[in-house]
């Protein structure tokens, strides 16, 4: 069995923190409102919720906010093959913030709770320059291997082009006649 990858048991972390999120903010607000409220239709408009469970709500709010670019750009680099320090650190910084946060927002903790919610957005932040360092060094590795093999194979009247499929993982691309 391979091991998994730090974005992709990072992206399971952050889902079941989402789950505590939703859990938590659901319990706060039934009992504010009541588990009749809960149990009913919600058809009437209500008053916003208010103390614990009004924080409770909207760090859930927040929460739903920021996962899918999470979401999205783990699973990019999962799929590049993008992973470096860059994923690997995005995924602690994102998870690191956001388990902070949840605390932080319920206690209501004045200006640290922005600061550590920023720490969740450059953790979100470093996963799209994995992505974007990867493509650049998969364009430039490709670019040098492709000159590489024309200018060796100018005596057989062939060029074969090779790629970086996943790092250092070369793949046969096509044979072009010269």
């Amino acid at each position: 069995m391979r091991p998994i990858s730090i974005e992709i048991a990072g992206l399971l972390v952050a889902v079941g923190l989402g789950i505590v999120h939703i859990v938590l903010a659901s319990h706060s607000a039934s009992l504010q409102r009541g588990y009749r409220w809960s149990a009913g239709a919600r058809d009437e408009p209500l008053s916003p919720l208010s103390g614990v469970a009004g924080r409770l709500s909207r760090a859930c709010s927040n929460y739903l906010e920021t996962f899918p670019f999470f979401a999205a750009l783990a699973l990019g680099v999962v799929a590049t093959g993008a992973h470096s320090a860059w994923s690997t650190w995005g995924v602690c910084l994102y998870l690191a913030g956001r388990l902070a946060y949840l605390p932080l927002y319920a206690f209501g903790v004045f200006l640290l709770r922005s600061l550590v919610w920023n720490v969740a957005v450059l953790g979100i932040a470093l996963l799209g320059v994995a992505l974007v360092v990867s493509a650049a060094a998969d364009k430039t590795r490709y670019i040098a291997t492709l000159g590489l093999f024309s200018s060796g194979a100018a005596n057989t009247g062939q060029s074969v082009v090779w790629y970086a499929h996943a790092p250092d993982t070369p793949r046969y691309l096509e044979d072009i006649g010269m």
